[in-house]
């Protein structure tokens, strides 16, 4: 993101994005340096180069790379960039367990954008990044012509370090393990699905993207090793995490149907739209496998945390040749919670 050539600040209050902010000349460093310089500003930026060096922690670091596209790309809760911030930072923590240090950000436009729009993006990328106590410190900003995008899209990398004698893998997953969650499900998906809708049951509902660091923190502290995978159940939900871990760890896991958090709302309206809350994405939300003898003790620190309040354990690991995940219905009965198949909902990430 370099802006050497700036010369005068880029006026955003009724511009829109023109082919000529992609060209690498004047305009596009005024974008560069009076939006994303602004909205991100930090030392590395501020050198103006096409990346950023920066000091290498010990230990173990960890990488991670994601691509949003969700539309409409403003809604309760959030925006995209907002959501790019939180969800690499997430892909980061709750897959690995590490501290998030740094992030890239890349972004492809759409002739004709407005720039109010952008900004605001950015500047909440920024908020997001610093809350998070991370720096944005190198990226790129593509032009394209209208038609050729939907708008814009965001891609952004994240880099961690990991904590001395933590790793989370699904190798480590044994039978009795517990399945915690760390509160209701569906809020995202539901959120954005009836936004750009415009279902009239949008009303209360708010997405759940947030950064989850702060909470994989205090779990790490209360559960060490005993903690033995964590995911965030996005695309496909908590069905299609579960079953990721079921088929890569060999096992199986029995839920409770009774005990899973979803939202009376969040609830209402998949059941109008005949949709399975366990489908529907999360932005906010981990799941953790956890050894039985420090399950408590972690689900303790999660609802003692603002973003684990509602936390839940709702099931176990258990020995299955067929890696199934199943369910034990609030009726008495029992299902088989399969992966997505199709695509129940509109593309939200």
């Amino acid at each position: 993101m370099r802006a050497k050539s700036y010369q005068s600040k880029l006026d955003v209050r009724n511009g829109f994005v023109e082919l000529r902010h992609g060209s690498g000349g004047r305009a596009m460093s005024q974008l560069v340096y009076s939006l994303f310089h602004e909205a991100f500003g930090n030392d590395w930026l501020a050198r103006g180069n096409d990346q950023s060096a920066f000091g290498v922690q010990t230990g173990r670091m960890v990488m991670t790379t994601d691509s949003y596209v969700v539309s409409p790309r403003f809604f309760p809760g959030g925006n995209i960039g907002f959501l790019a911030v939180n969800g690499t930072i997430n892909d980061v923590v709750a897959m690995a367990g590490a501290r998030p240090l740094y992030l890239s950000a890349s972004f492809i436009i759409e002739e004709g954008y407005r720039l109010s729009d952008l900004k605001t993006i950015a500047g909440s990328m920024g908020e997001a990044a610093r809350t998070a106590g991370v720096n944005i410190i190198t990226g790129d900003t593509k032009v394209v012509e209208r038609g050729k995008a939907d708008g814009l899209f965001i891609s952004t990398t994240g880099i961690g370090v990991l904590p001395d004698g933590l790793d989370l893998s699904v190798d480590n997953a044994r039978i009795g393990d517990r399945v915690l969650v760390s509160g209701s499900l569906g809020d995202d998906g539901i959120t954005i699905m009836s936004k750009r809708q415009n279902l009239p049951f949008q009303s209360g509902l708010v997405s759940d993207t947030a950064p989850l660091h702060d909470l994989v923190a205090v779990m790490v502290t209360a559960g060490g090793s005993g903690i033995r995978v964590m995911r965030d159940p996005t695309r496909g939900g908590l069905a299609a995490t579960l079953n990721e871990i079921a088929n890569q760890s060999g096992l199986g896991f029995r839920l409770r149907e009774e005990i899973i958090p979803v939202k009376p709302t969040v609830a209402a309206a998949c059941e109008l739209l005949g949709l399975d809350p366990l489908h529907v994405a999360n932005e906010g939300k981990l799941v953790a496998i956890v050894a039985p003898e420090t399950a408590d003790a972690v689900l303790a620190a999660m609802k003692a945390h603002a973003l684990g309040c509602d936390a839940a354990d709702i099931g176990c690991a258990v020995e299955d040749d067929h890696q199934f995940v199943q369910m034990l219905t609030r009726f008495g009965g029992e299902r088989i919670v399969e992966w997505l198949s199709g695509d129940q909902l509109p593309r939200i990430c």
